[in-house]
């Protein structure tokens, strides 16, 4: 036993180690699923003990292969899962792909036993889609936001690296799984094994469910001008029904000249060609993450009418809007 090891007071209970159950969707992230299992392994050396244990479950109950390529051998199939398990879907790239109805019609019948279950990065939308999240507070990676909030309104998504609400749990991707994988040991066997944990895995800023995904938008940009950043957030918060130029310098006490001056400046941009990248960049991944038609996503990009929109989009990305789902499409079916 380390020093370390000796130094921390695990609460007493030897009865069976608590089951993570892991359900791999075909191109699940490897990252998010790695960070978790870590947690669980490395807590179990620091408590000297297995408190913790997990399978490996998915569709085909043989293999799966994460978005990297690499290939997972399963240890079942869609079985029977105890209430006290913990269930932990994880998904990727594609997910609308692989959440199945199959798969669906499986975590409804799991979740009426009342078990803990939880979506690491884009798995929140299988959730969703499951009716699991309806009404309870959740989280998904910052690029499917804009599609999950078109489908699931029933949802109250927040931009939290994790949350946590009753008895579902969702991440943000990447790294946020050891964040709610801390937060998990620390609830079963104490802070000091959680901090030990994260000693072992050089991770020393340990995030909240207070904390958010997305860096800030002088951070994101490169620019730290606050009336440029705050126009940026009102941009960024009123997609779907565009301000004006005018309303957006009035509103940060300036000039409209003055607001094209620092655009220009920083940007290397008109406020209007800023604001139609991201008004397009939203249509975008509206396109390729959502069944919406193209009449629909226009209007949620503040376009009003179809024939405007898809000459800005063709503008932009040199093809349109239609020729964009359908080349999207044809890549899934592959």
């Amino acid at each position: 036993m380390t020093d370390v090891q000796s130094a921390i007071r695990v609460p007493v209970n030897e009865d069976k180690p608590k089951l993570f159950v892991f359900v791999l969707l075909e191109n699940f992230t490897l990252l998010s699923f790695a960070s978790a299992v870590e947690c669980l392994r490395i807590a179990n050396r620091m408590a000297g003990r297995t408190a913790y244990d997990w399978r490996l479950i998915g569709e085909s109950g043989t293999y799966v292969s994460c978005s990297a390529g690499a290939q997972f051998t399963l240890d079942g199939d869609l079985g029977d899962v105890r209430r006290e398990d913990t269930l932990v879907v994880c998904s990727g790239i594609d997910v609308q792909s692989a959440t199945t109805k199959k798969l669906l019609g499986w975590l409804r019948r799991e979740a009426r036993k009342g078990m803990m279950i939880g979506g690491l990065c884009t798995a929140a939308f299988t959730l969703a889609k499951a009716g699991l999240l309806d009404g309870k507070k959740a989280t998904i990676h910052w690029e499917n936001q804009d599609s999950f909030t078109e489908e699931f309104e029933e949802v109250n998504l927040t931009k939290s690296v994790f949350v946590v609400d009753g008895n579902r749990m969702t991440t943000a991707g990447g790294t946020s799984s050891i964040d709610l994988m801390l937060k998990l040991i620390a609830d079963d066997l104490g802070e000091d094994l959680a901090n030990a944990v994260a000693d072992q895995l050089i991770y020393s800023s340990i995030r909240t469910d207070q904390d958010t995904q997305r860096l800030s938008v002088p951070t994101r940009i490169g620019v730290r001008h606050p009336k440029l950043s705050q126009v940026i957030q009102m941009m960024e918060g009123n997609i779907e029904e565009p301000i004006s130029p005018s309303t957006l310098a009035r509103d940060v006490g300036m000039s409209t000249r003055q607001l094209e001056r620092l655009f220009r400046r920083y940007l290397n941009r008109s406020p209007k060609r800023y604001y139609m990248e991201l008004r397009l960049q939203k249509a975008r991944n509206l396109l390729m993450q959502t069944d919406m038609s193209v009449i629909n996503v226009a209007l949620a990009c503040g376009f009003a009418s179809p024939s405007h929109f898809s000459k800005c989009y063709r503008a932009h990305y040199d093809t349109t809007p239609y020729r964009e789902r359908g080349s999207h499409a044809a890549r899934l079916s592959i």
